[in-house]
């Protein structure tokens, strides 16, 4: 009997433990503040502007801005396509509020960076010579190693996988919103990279939405590894890394480059 009573006590703990749990989502029993949350607060930031010398808006408020028309104080020179550890000087020219690339070097942040919002803005050559990666052909390395092709595709077909807007011999754009030669284009990027553990396996690839002139191109394309020019990816374990502005012996325009650190 005594297990019995204490079998049936329980059984009255669990329902009335029960009872109150299923009246707690039952809809006559909510309020409309049953589902607001109020902190933390959210913070405050203020937007960019759309302005004449701008293909997007001016850096918001929380943005590290790598380039305004000034200077490339922010950069120095790279050799080469994979970050170095150069502390010489950038020798881009700046022109009228422009930071153009030049056969000296490539260009390499200062700072490095993980998740990060990108905005940039780039102007390939108004005077169309050459053809298909002949034509005006740079590039914009994420963290140094993973390229998004900057390339001058209106009428210039060439092979997909490097194209403009693909991440480079990787993943092919979704479809192509090349403005002229000449017209200024902008690229907006977010960017996740790559989760890596102690023993330096990749436990996920790096992420990446890209918009071009506005449109859509790379939707979250994952990223399998290095972007090479041959062969196949490779993995490299890494933590922070800079943007390196590739100079392919083609005179690229840059302006409005800003970073918001996710």
């Amino acid at each position: 009997m005594k297990a019995v009573s204490l079998s049936i006590a329980a059984g009255m703990v669990l329902t009335g433990l029960a009872v109150p749990a299923l009246a707690q989502v039952e809809p006559t029993k909510q309020t409309p503040q049953s589902t607001e949350i109020w902190e933390p607060a959210v913070p405050v930031v203020t937007p960019g502007l759309y302005s004449a010398n701008t293909a997007g808006t001016t850096p918001p408020s929380d943005a590290v801005v790598l380039f305004d028309g000034k200077n490339a104080d922010a950069w120095v020179a790279n050799k080469g396509y994979n970050p170095t550890n150069s502390t010489e000087p950038l020798k881009w020219p700046v022109r009228d509020g422009v930071l153009y690339s030049s056969t000296t070097s490539s260009a390499k942040t200062k700072q490095e960076f993980g998740d990060m919002q990108l905005h940039i803005e780039f102007q390939t050559p108004t005077k169309v010579e050459g053809n298909g990666q002949a034509r005006g052909n740079s590039g914009i390395f994420l963290q140094g190693r993973y390229e998004l092709q900057v390339l001058d595709n209106y009428n210039n077909p060439t092979y997909v996988n490097g194209m403009v807007g693909s991440i480079y011999k990787q993943a092919i754009p979704l479809v192509n919103p090349s403005r002229k030669p000449g017209e200024w284009q902008s690229y907006d990027i977010i960017y996740i990279a790559p989760r890596f553990n102690k023993a330096g396996l990749m436990l996920e690839p790096a992420y990446v939405t890209v918009l071009l002139n506005g449109v859509l191109v790379q939707n979250r394309a994952a990223i399998r590894g290095t972007t090479e020019y041959i062969g196949y990816p490779r993995v490299q374990a890494h933590g922070k890394g800079p943007l390196i502005l590739q100079d392919h012996g083609n005179p690229v325009g840059f302006r409005n480059i800003w970073v918001r650190e996710l």
